[in-house]
């Protein structure tokens, strides 16, 4: 499609292109939409260069040597989105961007012409056809039968037909002919966590995120919900001897952080849960969270630390 090639080596996952930072593999980056900062920023601090795309001033746009202010994708930006339903739909300019704020796609075909690449396009819509040309399951979404039929659900291959509401419908048809072959499952082999629980951490913290709260921090600023909790069963919890609002300590092998109690009697023992993080906190609650990586996706393992409860010392003010 782009009259080019898929490189021959596997590169860089996420996880270690920051590693990279630190011995000098990764001396620049382009950050688009994104905030490693309240994670990484000690690693990014460590490039020679870095580029933030983004349409807030973040942490991450804090240490760039070059903002490129960008519009927001909602009310500033044509083109379309894609819900967890699967249903394409447009998404049209409502008001003007304000100040230097440009469209990413502009910000971009502006850059590949700077460094010598033709990239024209007459708008959103010929990025979205060109997508279409290489994706069998979005080649029947045009503008048009978006615009008319109110979005489509991929995969929509034909310009008249329409898919199942539900994925891989054809899986369950009757007829042989309209089932067509098995859907293809791998064996699996079940590796469990590498940070144990024993004696001096009996309880697995799992990680997650709340109704407020985002991978980007910047999404999350104006959450009324202020602090972090722990949540325990409520046999933990007696055990512990805490109590709703009570700070305890988190301590893991890998680092510690004082949150308060909450109880949720949907957990079972032995088991506690709290957020990736929030704005308030930056990284802290993260900090207990084992860094052991997927060998497969890179991904930390963050949903099964071993940790301990500390009850914090009573402080007595004398006035």
């Amino acid at each position: 499609a782009w009259d080019t090639s898929l490189p021959p080596h596997y590169g860089l996952n996420l996880a270690e292109m920051f590693e990279e930072m630190e011995t000098g593999g990764v001396r620049a980056l382009y950050c688009l939409g994104e905030d490693p900062a309240p994670v990484e920023a000690q690693r990014l601090k460590a490039l020679d260069f870095l580029v933030v795309q983004d349409m807030f001033r973040t942490s991450t746009a804090e240490l760039a040597d070059v903002v490129l202010p960008a519009t927001a994708g909602w009310a500033e930006s044509e083109g379309t989105t894609t819900n967890s339903e699967r249903r394409v739909q447009r998404v049209r300019r409502a008001v003007d961007p304000p100040g230097e704020a440009r469209d990413d796609i502009d910000i971009l075909c502006d850059l590949a012409r700077r460094l010598g690449h033709a990239w024209e396009y007459a708008g959103a819509e010929a990025v979205w056809n060109e997508l279409r040309s290489v994706s069998p399951d979005h080649h029947g979404m045009t503008y048009r039968r978006l615009e008319a039929e109110r979005g489509l659900q991929w995969p929509c291959p034909t310009m008249d037909g329409v898919e199942p509401p539900y994925l891989h419908g054809r899986l369950w048809a009757d007829d042989p002919a309209l089932r067509g072959r098995r859907a293809p499952f791998g064996l699996v082999r079940q590796v469990p966590p590498v940070d144990l629980t024993d004696e001096r951490f009996p309880i697995r913290l799992t990680t997650g995120r709340r109704l407020d709260s985002y991978n980007p921090v910047g999404q999350s600023t104006s959450s009324r919900r202020k602090g972090e909790a722990v949540e325990l069963c409520p046999e933990d919890a007696e055990r512990y001897g805490v109590v709703v609002g009570e700070k305890v300590r988190i301590t893991s092998r890998h680092g510690s952080v004082v949150v308060s109690v909450w109880i949720d009697t949907a957990l079972r023992p032995g088991l506690a849960f709290t957020t990736l993080r929030l704005p308030d906190h930056g990284d802290e609650t993260n900090q207990p969270s084992s860094t052991t990586r997927c060998p497969i996706a890179g991904t930390a393992e963050y949903r099964a630390t071993a940790i301990r409860i500390d009850k914090l010392p009573l402080v007595t003010y004398v006035g």
